[in-house]
């Protein structure tokens, strides 16, 4: 258990950029491990798919990365946060599937991560990945444990090249000490891979999100809006939320008042968010930080995850899940994965008349007192997940020095991606 308390070294993969508006898993791993005096080197995304030829976001957005690479090469990461520097990586951002490309840009993460960890003096790092594609980028590091945290399925999102992935996804899994998933079905996909594969669902900053609890004014763009109000707040991606769903329900419940709280994903103009900021239910306020988020939810009676079911989405586990609970609000969900096991709280809906009934029954439940969000949240925070997880980890890995071991694992793993 020691080793679980100590303060490490970590390099953490990430499959979202550092200074994104709607944090995830990444940034808030990286953020609690750092309060711990833990020193963190965050490296951003490395792009999964090459950019649309007529998305000028996607473009701007690959411009955006390339000067930050550039930067992070000629001078090195800059320190973001106490005990957080943020390397953007300087990599060829289209022809992924090009070995000469691929080649190329994982010496560039290589170098780049290798060049940091000496210059910083990291002792042992422990590794801890959201994507595969950095296995060759750590083959020649003195390191501690790896640790693969699966909470998305990458393979399922539109334009990955899916064999490549599995195949670099199967090589990673063979060499992890430990590996965390966020659903069910993304278990079975690393068990046969990685017997030391544990499910652990989504959590949240109980602390932050519990001040929704307490007395105060309402914010004023939404004191103006009558009850009872009902709220979704993050990206508002058009592949990730069933928005003809959203628009019968608000038209059949014309005094139900919807708060959509987050801008759309890059790239995307829908005409269905048009048509929802059209009716008089409907409010759509834009980004809110994510400082002042307890303060909306504060207002609010009902948590809605009306989720778009795909094979990316179905095995999602929301984060909002239990931040809507932390805040005292029930939920009502789409059939995801994760809510198919009893929760307290939630009450699940798979189409219009049921989510409609859902509602209604969460408006007549009320809010949740202090002690059911106590209840409800349980375990599921930030700070208790990773012990568990760190002690796992640490477990597994005995506290010895593994690497030629674990450098063995990396080349073996060479045969599994070729």
């Amino acid at each position: 258990m020691d080793a679980v308390l100590e303060a490490r070294d970590c390099v953490l993969f990430s499959t979202a950029d550092w200074d994104e508006p709607y944090w995830t898993n990444k940034q808030h791993t990286a953020s609690v491990l750092a309060a711990r005096g833990w020193r963190i080197l965050y490296v951003e995304s490395v792009g999964f798919r090459s950019p649309k030829v007529g998305s000028g976001r996607d473009w701007s957005r690959l411009w955006r990365r390339l000067w930050r690479g550039v930067r992070s090469l000629l001078v090195g990461p800059p320190r973001r946060a106490a005990n957080i520097w943020v390397l953007s990586p300087l990599m060829v951002p289209a022809k992924h599937h090009w070995p000469l490309v691929r080649s190329l840009n994982q010496a560039l993460l290589r170098w780049s991560v290798t060049r940091f960890v000496k210059a910083h003096r990291f002792a042992d790092p422990v590794i801890w990945t959201y994507h595969p594609y950095m296995l060759s980028a750590i083959e020649n590091l003195h390191r501690g444990p790896l640790v693969y945290h699966c909470v998305d399925d990458i393979a399922a999102i539109p334009g990955i090249d899916v064999s490549a992935f599995n195949t670099a996804q199967n090589a990673l899994l063979l060499c992890c000490d430990a590996v965390f998933t966020t659903a069910i079905s993304l278990k079975q996909q690393c068990l046969p891979y990685n017997p030391n594969t544990h499910y652990f669902g989504n959590v949240v900053d109980a602390e932050h999100f519990s001040q929704a609890m307490d007395a105060g004014p309402l914010p004023a763009d939404l004191s103006e809006i009558p009850a009872p109000r009902l709220v979704y707040h993050g990206v508002l991606s058009d592949f990730k939320i069933d928005l003809p769903l959203i628009l019968k329900t608000a038209q059949a419940r014309p005094a139900w008042h919807w708060i959509i709280i987050g801008e759309e994903r890059e790239g995307q103009r829908s005409e269905l968010l048009v048509q929802l900021s059209q009716l008089p239910n409907v409010h759509l306020l834009g980004y809110r930080s994510y400082q002042s988020l307890p303060e909306y939810l504060r207002g609010m009676n009902v948590g809605v995850l009306p989720t778009l079911l795909n094979d990316y989405t179905r095995s999602m586990f929301p984060m909002k899940f239990y931040e809507y609970l932390a805040a005292g609000l029930p939920v009502v969900s789409t059939p995801l994965d994760f809510a198919k096991e009893p929760r307290a709280g939630l009450e699940v809906a798979g189409d219009v008349e049921a989510f409609i009934t859902a509602v209604e029954k969460q408006l007549r439940r009320g809010r949740l007192t202090a002690d059911e969000t106590l209840v409800a949240v349980g375990d599921n925070t930030w700070e208790r997940r990773l012990d568990k997880m760190l002690e796992i980890t640490f477990r597994t890995s005995d506290g010895t020095d593994g690497n030629a071991e674990r450098h063995g694992c990396v080349a073996r793993s060479a045969e599994v991606r070729t």
